[in-house]
């Protein structure tokens, strides 16, 4: 295959590649009812100004399967911190013992539980659309290349190694949320 082809295909799979690792890191984000420290990922603190991640102003842990201790590096973290989980809206209020911040998750209800298998099945088709993306991108390439004199049987072949690519990140995405859905719904 002429090298142009294998950089668009190769291009393409990193570009597949990410979309699952990006899938991946929001599925952590869905709690399923055990505490993990992804569950406050992305919540921003105002940091004497500065908009910082909460893992970089305080030591976050699993106390137990059920809450999570947050222990600033600075007292006068506390409240920053409690303001931000709270103006975060996941669900949590943040408990101030005025050392450590605690977050207690309560049990999920079964109607909870469905909202956050939708939740997830929401994260895999932006997946899913994402890598149906990419596939067409490297297919307009394919077609560009075969207009400038690359031959049909190989701009074919090149089209089906897009499509079985495709094909198996769908595949992934599908196994990363029938996963989840298995997590989310045991109790």
């Amino acid at each position: 295959m002429p090298e142009e082809l294998d950089l668009v295909i190769e291009i393409s799979k990193d570009s597949m590649t990410k979309a699952i690792t990006h899938l991946e890191t929001e599925l952590q984000k869905i709690r399923a009812g055990k505490a993990t420290p992804g569950i406050i990922d992305g919540i921003v603190v105002d940091y004497y100004g500065n908009p910082t991640p909460i893992n970089q102003v305080g030591n976050i842990s699993v106390a137990d399967a059920r809450t999570l201790t947050i222990q600033p590096w600075e007292k006068n973290m506390l409240q920053p911190i409690e303001r931000a989980i709270i103006a975060a809206n996941i669900g949590l209020n943040p408990q101030n013992d005025g050392n450590i911040i605690r977050l207690f998750l309560p049990p999920l209800t079964e109607e909870r539980r469905r909202e956050l298998v939708k939740k997830a099945q929401n994260e895999g088709e932006h997946s899913k659309v994402a890598i149906r993306s990419i596939r067409r991108d490297a297919m307009e390439q394919i077609k560009k290349l075969q207009k400038n004199g690359m031959s049909e049987d190989v701009t074919k072949d090149a089209e089906d190694n897009v499509q079985q690519l495709t094909d198996k990140f769908i595949g992934l995405v599908d196994k990363h949320l029938g996963t989840k859905e298995k997590e989310i719904m045991t109790v």
